[in-house]
C-alpha cells in the first residue's frame, strides 16, 4: 500500500516533533485528537512541508499550548 504524499508527510512531521520533544507519536497523536487540532495540523501539508521543520515545531508548540498557530 502506497501512502499519499500528504500523509506521508503527516506520519514524518509526528515522528519527527516527537523525537525533538522526547516522546513517541503516539502521545503527540493523542495530545492533537484532545485538542481537536489532528485535522487541522493534517490540513497545513502545503504550508509545513514547503518551510523549515523548525517552522512547523514551532507552530505546533503554539496549537498545543495555546490552541492558535504561531504565524
Amino acid at each position: 500500500m502506497k501512502l499519499d504524499n500528504q500523509l506521508s508527510f503527516f506520519a514524518y512531521l509526528l515522528e519527527s516533533y516527537a523525537a525533538r520533544r522526547h516522546t513517541d507519536a503516539g502521545a503527540v497523536l493523542k495530545l492533537l485528537d484532545e485538542k481537536k487540532l489532528t485535522d487541522f495540523v493534517y490540513g497545513m501539508y502545503e504550508m509545513y512541508h514547503t518551510e523549515s521543520l523548525e517552522n512547523a515545531f514551532r507552530d505546533l508548540d503554539s496549537l498545543i499550548a495555546t490552541g492558535k498557530p504561531a504565524w
